[in-house]
């Protein structure tokens, strides 16, 4: 495995840490937090945080980022506009559960559409990789209880949550597309311009209807973490890692999201783990690494080229 690879597996592992974070905060400070005032507050604050690396390129690459605008607007669109919205929305109508589980077809779901578009297949070892994770997201969000998986049914949350889902999934094959000469803190830039022009007048609806942030300690902290650490940072490691490993094995690593809200659950909220949650996190972990070992050993093979991602 080379070390670039090593690197952006680490990126995605701690984007779906960062990310994991930020589901739970959005869930308990639901109360506090109405969803597009949360999605709209918290990219302010990424956008805050990426101008100053962002401006020092803005003369020079100008160019490449008016010509390529299409793309620019596609990726803002569904990338920062409407993924992180959907779900804030769907978790003030269904439970935790039901966003996660829905939130862990991310991977068939890219996959599906990176078939569609861009021709790419997974190899059998990749494909078993990605069956073996999603059963163990199963396993933790049915508490390994077949009755409470086969019992589950959508509301109006878990329908906004499927339309994030497939907003991501868009966006994460979406990514090949790139301007390319651009720099990454430009263009995220450029995503987030996009991204708060679609939320705006969601959010002016949202404060018509009376619908406000409650300020206090946890709501700011709560704004903070999802701006700086789940919007900035999750970004910057999550557009890095799928720019080196492409969408299909990229998207996967979302399995890794459950398996981490058990444990800050455990941490923060003192919930002790259990006998299912050991399972899931081994099916979810063996997954990802038989597809890891697939690709390690598909790249060391002399008479296989790589592919450009």
């Amino acid at each position: 495995m080379t070390r670039t690879r090593t690197t952006a597996y680490l990126l995605l592992t701690v984007t779906s840490l960062f990310w994991a974070g930020n589901m739970v905060m959005s869930r308990g400070l639901r109360a506090d937090l109405p969803p597009v005032a949360l999605a709209f507050w918290r990219w302010v604050v990424a956008f805050a945080c990426v101008l100053p690396l962002a401006l020092p390129h803005l003369r020079s690459q100008w160019p490449a980022l008016r010509a390529a605008w299409k793309r620019v607007l596609f990726l803002g669109v569904f990338g920062v506009g409407c993924y992180n919205t959907f779900s804030y929305v769907a978790v003030q109508y269904t439970t935790a559960t039901s966003a996660t589980l829905l939130n862990s077809f991310i991977p068939v779901a890219t996959i599906a559409l990176a078939f569609l578009f861009l021709g790419k297949r997974l190899s059998r070892m990749e494909a078993l990789g990605v069956l073996i994770s999603l059963l163990g997201v199963l396993m933790l969000i049915s508490r390994g209880s077949a009755e409470v998986l086969f019992g589950f049914t959508l509301n109006t949350g878990d329908v906004w949550m499927l339309v994030a889902v497939l907003s991501w999934s868009i966006y994460t094959v979406g990514l090949q597309w790139r301007p390319q000469g651009v720099h990454p803190m430009l263009l995220l830039a450029a995503f987030i311009v996009v991204g708060l022009a679609v939320m705006a007048p969601m959010y002016l609806w949202e404060l018509s209807s009376g619908a406000t942030i409650h300020l206090n300690m946890g709501s700011v902290a709560g704004v903070l973490y999802a701006g700086v650490v789940a919007a900035f940072l999750g970004f910057v490691c999550f557009n890095a890692g799928v720019a080196v490993v492409g969408p299909s094995i990229g998207s996967l690593f979302i399995h890794l999201q459950p398996v981490f809200a058990s444990i800050l659950s455990a941490l923060i909220l003192g919930e002790a783990p259990q006998w299912y949650h050991y399972a899931g996190m081994s099916l979810v972990f063996g997954g990802i690494i038989a597809t890891m070992w697939r690709g390690t050993i598909t790249r060391r093979a002399p008479h296989v080229g790589t592919a450009a991602r």
